[in-house]
C-alpha cells in the first residue's frame, strides 16, 4: 500500500475540504469534526464531480410529520442529480448497492495522506 501525502491538516479547515490530484485521479479530502476522510472526485451515475456538490446533513427516519434533521456536514449531494452519499463510507442514502470510491486518511507529522492499495 502507497501513502501519498497531499496536503497539510491546516489547509483543510473544519467542516471543508479540497480537492487533490493522486496518480490521476481527483480525490476530495473533507474534514468531518476533527477527522479527516478521502472521497473519490467522480459520481458513479453519470461521472458528475462529487466534490462540487453540496454538503448538509439529512432527515433521519421518524414519524409521521415529525422530521429529525441530524447528520450535518456528512451528506454530499451529486451536484447534477441530487444523488446522496455518506462522506465517511461512500455509500448511498438510497441503495446498498450504490457508493462512491473512498480512501483510508493517515495523518502523520501533521500532513494528510491517502492510502493506495494494491
Amino acid at each position: 500500500m502507497a501513502v501519498h501525502f497531499v496536503a497539510e491538516t491546516a489547509d483543510v479547515p473544519e467542516g471543508g475540504h479540497m480537492v487533490v490530484q493522486v496518480e490521476g485521479r481527483e480525490i476530495g479530502i473533507y474534514r468531518i469534526n476533527g477527522e479527516y476522510y478521502a472521497l473519490n472526485n467522480y459520481c458513479p451515475h453519470q461521472g458528475a464531480p462529487m466534490c462540487a456538490g453540496y454538503v448538509s446533513g439529512t432527515n433521519l427516519p421518524s414519524e409521521v410529520y415529525e422530521y429529525e434533521y441530524a447528520r450535518k456536514g456528512e451528506i454530499i449531494r451529486c451536484p447534477w442529480h441530487g444523488w446522496e452519499f455518506d462522506i465517511k463510507t461512500g455509500k448511498s442514502l438510497f441503495s446498498d448497492r450504490v457508493r462512491v470510491k473512498t480512501y483510508e486518511v493517515r495523518i502523520e507529522d501533521g500532513r494528510i495522506g491517502v492510502v493506495f492499495g494494491r
